[in-house]
């Protein structure tokens, strides 16, 4: 077994997922490997047998066959089998034999189980089919154009094949629609290159598109269904679908794109976000947000679950940091616990973020002593942030601002002094700081206050009645005639703001219903339905609250992900007269609930309960 560690150790490195495990943990694994020869034609196992560990082709073939007998999948070098039993109950679902002499390695299934438990980047390579299966039936509902990879990219039937593969290289695709007078005559893909024109001993510079492409190509049109091309692309064998609108191509669906379709999720992220170690591997990921965000909205997910998955990777990016941080200078002096606030303490993060957090320090803080670590740990974390796209706050509502990286004892002193002199700055630190969320630390530093500053703030008359008016600051865009009050110059000419004037009066009603009911949450939905719960508000105003909430909000993520999709960077503002009548009636008509209830309120003379 020894004689054979440095060429198991060699193999591994070249195959994935052990190519990713840390360099101890492969040295280990190494060592667990079992070699063993398989002749042609020998049995590796039978379906039903009790599976021993995980087998990996290490040299020649194996083929494997269902309970019917009929060949599933021919396996070679770096190919796995046996993982679906594993998975079960540890006996083998197909059967297995060595189509050429083969040598397998055989990983115990003790060892595959503690490597799937403890590194999520080996347990996603095995269970990666499952999740592609449980996000299907989304491929399914989706239309064709939120699939299709646009601008279409084609050639002429008369360039050259050379031409053509030339621009296939350029940009790093494996198929061309073939285009006449603007309508579809053919396709052209590197198989048909490899096939029709390499092994028949063509010219490439002399031969034309036309004589090696697919003439009069299956097409979808783009209202047709993800299920459509899914039937398609598994009954003709094919990998590329032209998308058109009558004769006009519009784009193309190839099997790359529903891949990647398929491996796009919140959780695949965060699960790589978690394992990264570098800055630059957490800016690639959270590169992908807005695909998220698109894919997420395409699907008809609820404003609520969009801006909580989106916000879900921004709070793994942030203690990922942390964690580097803490790598880099060292175990903290003293306990201490990061929080956000703004919308990502909310669960609110949409396409468009920036960061709002502090820290708050266990009260044996010195300053002589332990500020330089944390002022280090705040540069770290907030630049770090920055690099990744969460820009720095206009505000400096951020943990490098000194202010908000204080003891415990220094935060009572804030709250206290916000209740008890509610200036206007007060009460906007207030806000801000009414919608903390611990992302990483000792939560428990942070609870406390909590609770001692809802008591203190929801008994102050004074400062309740400063926080409803400030919650009437932003007024919804009504104008006269039933119409939108909309920006008059600049920019967004003719738009209105969806944050600010949508959302947000939204959130500050939502705030001081929390404040009234000393509700713990701090997500807008949630301090709705507390707020009805506890009898802040009525039944029927909470549920028309809500519906207006979720409309608007929903129609605030649908823009963004319109805007993404059209390559542009995502914004707040919407152009209302774009909409249907329709819609346009129902967000209106939102609004209005919005402006009756902030009425409401501030006509109430609520007292604090």
């Amino acid at each position: 077994m020894d004689d054979t560690n440095p060429d198991i150790a060699r193999f591994l490195e070249t195959a994935h997922p052990y190519d990713s495990l840390p360099r101890e943990e492969l040295e280990h694994v190494v060592r667990q490997f079992r070699r063993l020869l398989f002749p042609a034609g020998s049995g590796i196992y039978k379906r039903g047998d009790p599976l021993p560990g995980l087998f990996l082709v290490m040299q020649g073939a194996v083929e494997v066959r269902d309970a019917s007998g009929t060949v599933v999948s021919q396996l070679f070098p770096r190919n796995s089998l046996g993982e679906r039993g594993l998975l079960v109950d540890g006996r083998a679902v197909t059967s297995a034999s060595a189509l050429q002499d083969a040598i397998l390695l055989m990983l115990p299934a003790t060892e595959f189980k503690r490597l799937m438990a403890e590194y999520p980047v080996y347990s996603r390579f095995f269970t990666r089919g499952r999740e592609a299966a449980s996000r299907r039936a989304d491929i399914t509902m989706r239309k064709v154009k939120d699939l299709m990879s646009s601008p279409p990219r084609f050639c002429a039937p008369s360039d050259s094949v050379r031409a053509a593969a030339e621009m296939m290289r350029k940009l790093k695709i494996s198929g061309l629609a073939v285009v006449e007078h603007g309508k579809l005559t053919g396709i052209v893909t590197t198989r048909d290159l490899t096939a029709r024109v390499l092994a028949e001993g063509l010219d490439p510079a002399a031969t034309p598109v036309s004589a090696v492409m697919t003439a009069s190509p299956l097409s979808l049109e783009q209202e047709a269904l993800g299920s459509d091309v899914l039937n398609l692309m598994l009954e003709r064998g094919i990998g590329h679908l032209p998308v058109v609108a009558g004769e006009r191509l519009v784009g193309m669906i190839t099997q790359t794109d529903i891949t990647r379709f398929q491996a796009l999720s919140s959780a695949l992220l965060i699960a790589d976000i978690s394992a990264a170690e570098t800055v630059a591997d957490l800016r690639a990921n959270t590169a992908h947000v807005p695909q998220l965000l698109l894919q997420l909205a395409g699907a008809n997910a609820p404003h609520e679950v969009v801006t909580r998955l989106i916000t879900d990777v921004t709070d793994a990016v942030t203690r990922r940091l942390i964690a580097l941080a803490e790598r880099e200078l060292g175990p903290p002096p003293v306990p201490y616990v990061w929080l956000a606030c703004g919308s990502q303490g909310r669960q609110e993060q949409t396409g468009i973020s920036d960061q709002d957090n502090c820290i708050f320090i266990d009260d044996a803080f010195e300053e002589a002593a332990h500020r330089p670590w944390f002022t280090k740990l705040a540069h770290f974390v907030s630049h770090n942030l920055d690099a990744c796209g969460y820009v720095f706050c206009p505000g400096d509502m951020m943990a490098t601002n000194q202010r908000w990286c204080q003891p415990v004892r220094t935060w009572r002193e804030y709250f206290y002094h916000w209740i008890h002199v509610p200036e206007p700055m007060a009460q906007m630190l207030a806000s801000v700081m009414f919608d903390l969320r611990p992302i990483a630390g000792e939560a428990t530093l942070y609870r406390d206050v909590q609770t001692e500053t809802l008591e203190d703030a929801s008994r102050n008359s004074i400062f309740v009645a400063h926080m409803v008016s400030n919650s009437l600051k932003h007024a919804p865009p009504l104008g006269l005639l039933r119409g939108f009050a909309t920006i008059r110059g600049g920019e967004h000419r003719n738009q209105i703001d969806m944050k600010h004037n949508g959302v947000v009066p939204v959130v500050d009603l939502g705030r001081v219903y929390a404040l009234l009911a000393r509700l713990r949450p701090v997500n807008t939905r949630s301090r709705l339905l507390g707020a009805e719960e506890r009898g802040v508000i009525s039944g029927a105003g909470a549920r028309d609250l809500i519906a207006a909430y979720d409309l608007i909000a929903d129609i605030r993520i649908r823009n963004q992900a319109m805007q993404i999709k059209a390559g542009q960077r995502p914004t707040n503002h919407l152009a209302p007269y774009d909409l249907g009548e329709f819609e346009r009636s129902h967000l209106r008509d939102a609004f209005v609930v919005v402006r009756t209830m902030q009425s409401a309120l501030a006509n109430s003379g609520m007292a604090p309960i």
